[in-house]
This record gives C-alpha cells, sequence and structure tokens, in this order.
C-alpha cells in the first residue's frame, strides 16, 4: 500500500484574484479537486508538492514550509491549531 501524501492545505484559503492561487498552499482550485479525488496517484500529488513550493517566495514559502512540516507531524496546520486555541 503506498504512503498517504498529506495534503498541503493548511487552513489559510482564499485564493489570489491575479495568479489563481491560493494563499495559504499556491495551489489552484483545480488542484485542490484533484487532491481530494480518490483516483489521484501519490506520484501526481509529490510532484504538485514539488511544483507549489516554487510558486512561493519569502514569507508565503517560510509559513507554508512551518505550518505543513507541523500537520505532517501532529495532523493539524499550526493555523488551524491556534484557531482552534483561541475559540
Amino acid at each position: 500500500m503506498d504512503k498517504k501524501v498529506i495534503s498541503p492545505c493548511i487552513s489559510i484559503c482564499r485564493t489570489d484574484p491575479l495568479s489563481g492561487y491560493c494563499y495559504g498552499c499556491a495551489r489552484t482550485n483545480e488542484e485542490k479537486k484533484l487532491w481530494k479525488e480518490e483516483s489521484t496517484k501519490n506520484q501526481w500529488k509529490e510532484r504538485n508538492l514539488e511544483l507549489i513550493i516554487t510558486r512561493m517566495q519569502g514569507w508565503q514559502l517560510e509559513t507554508f514550509k512551518e505550518s505543513y512540516n507541523h500537520k505532517k507531524n501532529n495532523g493539524i496546520s499550526l493555523f488551524k491549531k491556534n484557531l482552534l486555541k483561541n475559540k
């Protein structure tokens, strides 16, 4: 069985109207849909992760890396963790 590739969603779901990329994960809406489809292969997801990282720079890239690593290790992004903590 293939190891699951964790979604790059870090719970900052807003799309930039000019680029069409999500501010949090830098995916397009179409890429987000493909991640949810059961038929999407891990190989595609891994390549997509590499691609979206190339779309980011500066604070966005650093924030994404920190939150995504937290999600992979703890099952929840830092942003979502802080939202739940402040409720």
